[in-house]
């Protein structure tokens, strides 16, 4: 069985015992986390939500917070001296998927 869930604003296919890097999630290593924006529950008999599906959940397991790669730009106007160099990293959590609970759907 699968679900895609909705994290941060991301969407995430995952399955049992599956570890996701999604965008920081409140919380200390170690404890659960209950992700109840669940899309889509697959499996034999798929449960589509509109847009979620009723009384699904899915309960993960924090593993660690992380930092995700350096990510680095430069902007510049021509002709008009004008330069900028910026850079990013994107503050993650990485989840370890500990059991998806399919709820009603149509």
């Amino acid at each position: 069985m699968y679900a895609i869930i909705k994290a941060g604003g991301c969407q995430y296919r995952v399955q049992e015992n599956d570890v996701v890097a999604v965008n920081r999630l409140p919380g200390e290593p170690g404890s659960t986390v209950v992700l109840e924006q669940v899309l889509l529950v697959g499996g034999d008999k798929p449960l589509v939500g509109s847009p979620t599906v009723e009384g699904a959940k899915v309960e993960a397991e924090i593993v660690r917070h992380k930092r995700g790669p350096k990510i680095r730009g430069f902007t510049y106007k021509a002709k008009k001296n004008v330069r900028r160099r910026w850079g990013h990293r994107q503050e993650l959590t990485e989840l370890k998927i500990v059991s998806i609970v399919p709820g009603k759907g149509k």
